[in-house]
């Protein structure tokens, strides 16, 4: 193979790495900016939150919930503003019993990358804790998908499928939270 096939080669390889890098990424700001509370230093509120959520996608995105359970459940959201009114509607309502807690863990990532263009598959589990004790694990299958835009990542399908909701023991979280300061500034000198 001549030398400069071989960079080619390398620089292709490395952009394929670079983008699932920074597909990883943009997927975990997205779960990490839906957990609750929000561990995002400096979120003001929910409205902040939404908008920083938001900004993660394209401006033609969909957002959807698939499968006999949760599509009527969420239904489906098209554009940046459907995305927002979606997210509003979640975190803009005030509900009794409060959600307390929220947090989402991703596994069994793939990551595929076509050029500018890619999808991903994961699998996530999120407890939820409500202020009344009441508890339940949901787990869902994502397939998402991301396009390049102005050198950026962004968001262009987030569709997410059920797979199972399980009621947790009540009080089953004995210690959590009531605001996250994971990302605060920290007067140590070992930040």
């Amino acid at each position: 193979m001549a030398h400069d096939d071989i960079v080619a080669a390398l620089t292709e390889r490395l952009e394929v790495l670079e983008s699932e890098a920074a597909i990883r990424r943009l997927q975990a700001r997205y779960m990490f900016l839906c957990d609750t509370p929000c561990p995002e230093f400096g979120v003001e509120d929910d409205a902040d939150r939404i908008e920083r959520v938001v900004d993660l996608y394209a401006d033609d995105a969909v957002w959807e919930g698939v499968g006999e359970y949760y599509d009527g459940q969420f239904g489906r959201a098209v554009g940046k503003q459907a995305v927002r009114e979606h997210f509003q509607r979640f975190w803009g309502e005030k509900r009794d019993p409060a959600l307390v807690l929220n947090a989402h863990y991703l596994t069994s990532e793939q990551i595929h990358v076509d050029g500018d263009v890619a999808s991903g598959q994961w699998i996530h589990m999120q407890p939820w804790l409500y202020s009344d004790g009441t508890a339940l694990l949901r787990s869902s299958r994502l397939n998402n998908a991301f396009r390049r835009i102005d050198g950026v990542w962004r968001i262009t399908r987030t569709r997410t499928e059920n797979v199972f909701v399980a009621d947790l023991p009540r009080h089953f979280a004995g210690a959590f939270p009531s605001t996250s300061v994971l990302m605060a500034p920290s007067a140590s000198p070992h930040r």
